[in-house]
């Protein structure tokens, strides 16, 4: 069940509405059986699966609590490689298979291990991230063990993120299980403010913007240059605005109903470092690959050199979170490696700037920054969202190519499509898109655009929940299902 369909529209007003209705003991059944229906209107039979790694961990973390010494790691370990089997088992079988068939391919021989033809099941990596924090936070003691089944199978099935995050610690959701909370209508409308600026972000932004990259992307070899430049752009945002458009209806769906979920996302494009921009997107994985890996390896407590590969561990682990395929790992590698050289270079490009007097232009300085730091993540991009590296090699080699020819070409010809698939209006309503969205941006940087609507007088405010309203119904038909969900 989409966040951008009819059907999760009714889903969510009759289960906030019986939400309210019903005593505050019932609730957490409520919550349970329609997190249960809302996971099975994808593919039923995966729910098994999600119970049974449900199973493992509740009784590993109580096991964890009651045990000592090495009995406890024993435990822990039981419950993460349960969740890091059924990981292996349905999201990296076949590419690790590719890998072993070419291996027995060298050597004249074929590889005895079958393919499995399975789908992966919607959200796995998300939910299984957020079972191994409970039981590691039970682990380091940070987090009593849950007794009531049923609270702690709601903490891992909680629908406003069971598919796609935030990705919660115990220590911030599951208290909230057993809070009654109470209709609050300030609470509530702001709740559904937020749940409307993600769908609008996701259907009129993101949607609009994938029809222009689906065409490029999908076909390369019949673009070049300034074409792969715009849909690179483009893919940016669209993946921005698909995924914090997600969270934002997450978070939105959960304050309604009076739950507070972590913030996911902060402008990530106006980040001025590579280190910055990880500050800034997808911050519940960020913090969480920080947490459970990067810091037990030794953080940066450690000699440069082991530092360095520790950061390249993260990044390379987070690329196969993200999917299993060569592309993803090097997308991974590529932020590793600018993570890494923007670090280890701070002085000198310190001292540079204040060599070459940049730094009396602070402003300037900014702006020069955030642009070298999007068109790295750009560039990166390119092989997330590429087929294959053969072709992310080729877009890439292309663009540093063709782009000053194609500009010039615009110049002189001023095409009205640039055979980038959209008719010239429907390119400048992108842009407009674009334009709009940092407005937005620039303005919840400096004001609380929630509390400010709140307190305009009623006719304005109706005028604009009305109008976003009519453009939401405008563009539904068209919406596309939710990227990151085949993460």
């Amino acid at each position: 069940m989409l966040f951008n369909s009819i059907s999760f529209f009714f889903f969510f007003s009759i289960v906030t509405v019986l939400y309210f209705l019903l005593p505050y003991k019932f609730r957490w059944v409520l919550l349970l059986a329609s997190s249960c229906y809302f996971y099975m209107a994808f593919v039923p039979v995966y729910i098994l699966i999600l119970g049974f790694t449900i199973v493992i961990d509740y009784f590993a973390g109580i096991l964890i609590e009651q045990a000592e010494g090495k009995t406890r790691k024993l435990f822990l370990l039981c419950s993460l490689a349960a969740n890091i089997g059924i990981l292996a088992i349905f999201k990296y079988y076949n590419f690790i298979n590719d890998g072993i068939s070419a291996l027995f391919q060298r050597t004249g021989h074929v590889n005895p291990l079958p393919y499995l033809s399975i789908l992966l099941p919607i959200g796995l990596s998300f939910h299984t991230f957020q079972a191994m924090s409970y039981t590691i936070e039970v682990f380091r003691g940070k987090q009593r063990a849950e007794r009531h089944f049923g609270i702690y199978a709601l903490y891992v099935m909680f629908y406003p993120q069971l598919v796609a995050g935030p990705i919660e610690r115990p220590q911030n959701l599951l208290h909230q299980f057993d809070e009654e909370h109470y209709i609050d209508y300030i609470r509530i409308t702001d709740g559904l403010k937020l749940m409307a600026w993600g769908l609008f972000k996701k259907i009129v932004i993101a949607d609009r913007l994938g029809s222009l990259v689906d065409n490029v992307y999908n076909d390369p070899y019949h673009h070049h240059g300034l074409s792969f430049v715009i849909a690179t752009v483009f893919f940016a945002i669209q993946i921005f605005c698909d995924f914090s458009g997600y969270s934002d209806m997450a978070i939105g769906i959960a304050k309604v109903m009076g739950f507070k979920l972590m913030r996911n996302f902060n402008s990530p494009y106006h980040a001025k470092t590579i280190k910055e921009f990880w500050g800034r997107w997808h911050i519940s994985l960020s913090s969480w690959f920080k947490d459970y890996v990067y810091i037990p390896l030794g953080g940066n407590r450690v000699p440069v050199s082991r530092w360095c590969l520790n950061i390249m561990i993260v990044f390379l682990i987070s690329g196969l979170w993200h999917g299993a395929s060569l592309t993803f790992v090097v997308w991974g590698a590529l932020h590793g490696f600018y993570f890494i050289i923007g670090e280890l270079t701070l002085d000198i490009r310190t001292r540079l700037s204040k060599l070459i007097g940049l730094n009396k232009f602070p402003k300037l300085n900014t702006v020069l920054q955030t642009l070298v730091t999007f068109a790295l993540v750009c560039l990166a991009w390119v092989f997330f969202r590429a087929k294959s590296i053969g072709v992310a090699l080729y877009i890439i080699k292309s663009m540093l190519l063709n782009t000053t020819t194609d500009i010039l070409n615009l110049v002189r010809h001023q095409p009205s499509t640039l055979n980038l698939g959209l008719i010239g209006s429907e390119l400048v309503l992108a842009v407009a898109s674009i334009v709009f969205l940092e407005i937005v941006h620039l303005l919840q940087s400096r004001i609380n655009l929630i509390q400010v609507l709140r307190k305009q007088p009623f006719l304005l405010r109706w005028s604009v929940y009305y109008i976003f309203l009519f453009v939401l119904v405008l563009y539904s038909a068209a919406s596309r299902q939710f990227i990151y969900f085949q993460f």
